[in-house]
């Protein structure tokens, strides 16, 4: 099957799930987001939640964090759908289960998830087995980005229109990238049928963060390169805002951590808020 054999998906995607499902466990209602699709994908062993990145207190801001920009996506997401936009790309996909926790907002769209072919061989696998299936307005679309596939050419392929208008979610995923590498995609989403939106993440640089919250970055920026996928681009908000505009977006607008802590945490007994260091440039054509 060559590159599109199953292999497991990547440990950043594994961790982002189990996240998602730890804050449905542990976190005392209301749960911003209940996701625990991607912990039956996983699978993972009994003692799972002992794994020193599932350490309760130590991961809070970052469980907190991982839950708050998966709500703004889907938010974002229902939105569109309600003014009739029936597209959705997910640039990076990882775990992502929007398709099978949301189906009465994704079954009216076309859903595009891309992803390297490996771990989307493993995820379509997984999807099976569990009952899932893969519905014909899912699209799981593989491209090899390490051999320069065009994840363009392969949206088309797979039935994408870019005469209509669409919604594309990039998360976790600029910090990987080279900054000419994000201002390409930029200027290919830019290109997108008026009435588009893109909600894409990026890492601030370590002088922005608060004190509490740069040690946590450089834990894991040291995890990351342990992993074999470090952090290459960090952004000040006005760089990215910056580099949106020059693509040719039409409206720009940035979307801190911190206000995400505001619209889906405020009031909790608890405290739980996300940490600072990951922010969202958001913006249409």
């Amino acid at each position: 099957m060559g590159d599109e054999q199953a292999r497991e998906p990547e440990s950043t995607a594994v961790r982002v799930a189990l996240w998602r499902a730890l804050h449905a466990e542990i976190d005392p209602p209301p749960h911003v987001l209940e996701d625990e699709i991607g912990l039956q994908m996983v699978a993972p062993s009994d003692g799972w939640r002992a794994r020193p990145d599932m350490d309760p207190d130590g991961t809070r801001g970052f469980r907190a964090s991982i839950v708050a920009r998966a709500r703004f996506i889907e938010d974002l997401v229902a939105e569109q759908a309600g003014r009739g936009v029936s597209q959705y790309v997910l640039l990076g996909a990882g775990l992502d289960t929007f398709a099978q926790r949301r189906p009465e907002i994704a079954s009216r769209m076309r859903v595009f998830e891309v992803d390297q072919p490996g771990p989307q061989a493993w995820k379509r696998q997984r999807l099976t087995e569990l009952g899932y299936g893969v519905p014909d307005w899912l699209r799981l679309v593989p491209v090899n980005f390490e051999q320069n596939g065009s994840w363009w050419q392969q949206l088309a392929v797979a039935g994408f229109d870019p005469g209509q208008p669409a919604v594309v979610a990039s998360t976790g995923v600029s910090m990987y990238l080279s900054k000419d590498a994000t201002a390409a995609t930029l200027r290919q989403l830019a290109g997108l049928a008026p009435g588009s939106a893109l909600a894409m993440t990026f890492l601030l640089p370590r002088d922005l963060l608060g004190d509490a919250d740069r040690a946590g970055l450089q834990t894991a920026d040291q995890g990351a390169r342990a992993s074999g996928t470090p952090f290459v681009s960090f952004y000040a908000p006005q760089e990215m805002l910056a580099m949106a505009r020059e693509a040719g977006f039409a409206d720009v607008r940035h979307v801190s951590g911190a206000s995400l802590g505001e619209r889906y945490f405020a009031g909790r007994s608890d405290g739980l808020r996300p940490s600072s260091g990951e922010d969202f440039v958001v913006a249409t054509t």
